[in-house]
């Protein structure tokens, strides 16, 4: 069985992300072992290098590497607003649209050749997006699962709704659930790897693991190891051991 490891919100960030898959390797070699890395979503967005991303994870995975690749919020965002620029996802506010500079949809079109989507109206932005994106990429986003067991441990890109039967969340949750999910102590029945959330460093709440440590605001990018119930924060030092804290 390969040792395990899962990296948080990506958002562009393709130097980094490059950057967590070579400390893997380090540290899979140190311990005798191939790797399963299981990326949690948002690989687009906000970040400078968003096409870069879903490149590299394409070509690495269609190479045999053995990567999982889960859907994020904007994941589903981007492959909703190339289907239809006038469509709202379920989990968006309603005064905010994929191209609002929260968001940070620009910045993704713009990594594929897109211009500035800043001052331009909707439609004529969507038609040059259809047109430079690549119907591949377009393919993988909207085909990305949205979650990832092994054993006891769930990886999902949001959280996991409370009290439902795994096989009965729903998507939207999946990539979207905050409070619910985040303020609930109760054991799940596994232990739950998640983004979503940023935070400043990956941290055990016992239940939940919450891996986006901020990429897509300046912060790093993070990588952790999986070893049955036991987790460690995967640094430039080596491993760090994760141990759970109280909500």
């Amino acid at each position: 069985m390969p040792l395990l490891y899962a990296i948080g919100d990506i958002h562009g960030h393709l130097d980094q992300l490059r950057g967590l898959h070579g400390l893997i390797a380090e540290d899979a070699a140190r311990h005798a072992s191939p790797a399963r890395i299981v990326h949690v979503g948002d690989l687009v967005d906000r970040g400078p290098n968003s096409a870069g991303v879903v490149d590299y994870l394409m070509t690495g995975i269609a190479s045999g590497q053995d990567w999982v690749v889960l859907k994020g919020n904007h994941d589903r965002m981007l492959a909703l607003f190339l289907d239809d620029p006038t469509a709202q996802d379920p989990g968006l506010r309603s005064d905010l649209g994929y191209l609002h500079y929260k968001i940070g949809g620009g910045a993704t079109l713009a990594s594929y050749g897109v211009r500035s989507a800043a001052d331009r109206p909707v439609k004529p932005v969507h038609t040059e997006a259809v047109a430079k994106v690549p119907a591949a990429h377009r393919a993988f986003l909207a085909a990305l699962p949205t979650s990832y067991q092994q054993d006891a441990t769930l990886f999902v890109h949001a959280g996991i709704r409370p009290g439902i039967p795994l096989d009965r969340q729903t998507e939207t949750d999946l990539v979207w659930i905050r409070r619910e999910f985040l303020d609930d102590p109760r054991d799940h029945g596994v232990l739950v790897i998640h983004g979503h959330t940023a935070i400043d460093a990956p941290t055990h709440y016992g239940n939940r693991v919450n891996i986006d440590s901020g990429a897509a605001y300046g912060g790093p990018l993070s990588a952790i190891v999986i070893e049955g119930r036991d987790i460690f924060h995967l640094t430039l030092d080596g491993r760090v051991p994760l141990l759970p804290q109280r909500l």
